[in-house]
């Protein structure tokens, strides 16, 4: 008898360390699975992402010549506080950041209500008007330096042709003006992008709430006011932030077409980064990187301020 209830008993503990080795098993499988997949991935992000960013920020508390590198605690901060160029630099970049977006976001939603409302050649128009967005920066840049030039461009040719001769400028070499012709460029190859988003979101929305303003007579203003605009905060208000994130770091295209000049008008962060590291042979990558610590940080502030301010807890009943 004793010796059936040990047997019985040895029975029971490996049934139960099966259970529990079948149950491990699924586990340890879904972790494999997860290692496979999601390994790579990872590795590619730490060496190619994370580790350049914490190498800067590393590399921004030492002077680094060549391969010698002196530490120097906060001097390159303290030095950055004080440069003149810097904080022109930070200037033209949050006038671009913040007020360009208003013009792309708006300029792509007049052409997916313009697309919504079926105006004649449509399938054309779209295709045409997101065309710039397959297009690189270097032939965008080209592209409008052609039209802004001076003697032959397009646009100076058309003010001519229109008796607006005291209109036609140097748009590229004119302090004044370059920037805003940067801004003009950049929202002429990005408002397809934005056309489309907020085309598939007006598609979107309910039909019952267009039809019911329809019915009481609302004219496209007011719906436009008052019921699409309020239903497409959330797209509109990613779309800004989108455009506000690639326009902090905006480098392609203000390097091809100004270089940061005239005097410094157009000079960006990014771009006066790349000089003081590569373009004025001052042979150290420790200014550099504190510039670029501190304006990885500008950036990761205003992204979540910018989320406060502008988002919304409200739910939108329709």
């Amino acid at each position: 008898m004793a010796a059936t209830m040990a047997l019985s008993t040895k029975l029971g503990e490996r049934e139960e360390a099966g259970a529990s080795r079948s149950l491990a098993d699924p586990r340890r499988a879904s972790r494999l699975v997860l290692a496979v997949f999601l390994g790579p991935a990872l590795i590619v992000y730490v060496g190619l992402t994370a580790y350049p960013a914490f190498r800067t920020i590393f590399d921004s508390f030492f002077t680094i010549e060549g391969v010698e590198a002196t530490f120097v605690g906060l001097a390159n901060y303290k030095e950055l506080a004080k440069d003149e160029t810097f904080w022109i630099a930070v200037r033209n970049t949050l006038i671009w950041s913040f007020v360009a977006p208003f013009l792309d976001v708006a300029t792509g939603l007049l052409l997916a209500l313009a697309l919504y409302a079926g105006v004649p050649f449509a399938r054309v128009l779209r295709v045409a008007w997101f065309t710039p967005v397959l297009l690189s920066y270097v032939v965008v840049a080209i592209l409008w330096m052609w039209i802004f030039n001076y003697d032959w461009g397009v646009l100076n040719v058309m003010l001519r042709a229109v008796g607006l001769e005291s209109l036609a400028s140097s748009w590229l070499g004119n302090p004044n003006l370059a920037l805003a012709s940067l801004i003009v460029t950049h929202a002429w190859k990005w408002a397809g992008f934005n056309m489309v988003v907020c085309l598939a979101a007006i598609h979107s929305l309910p039909r019952e709430v267009l039809e019911a303003s329809e019915l009481d007579n609302c004219g496209w203003g007011e719906k436009l006011r008052y019921i699409i605009v309020p239903m497409l905060r959330p797209t509109l208000l990613s779309l800004y932030i989108l455009a506000f994130i690639g326009k902090m770091k905006i480098f392609d295209l203000v390097w091809i077409m100004t270089q940061g000049g005239p005097l410094w008008a157009t000079e960006t962060v990014s771009t006066y980064v790349y000089k003081r590291a590569f373009n004025w042979n001052t042979f150290d990558l420790g200014y550099p990187s504190a510039i670029a610590t501190v304006w990885f940080l500008v950036v990761c502030a205003s992204v979540v301020i910018l989320n406060r301010l502008l988002g919304t807890k409200e739910r939108l009943e329709y």
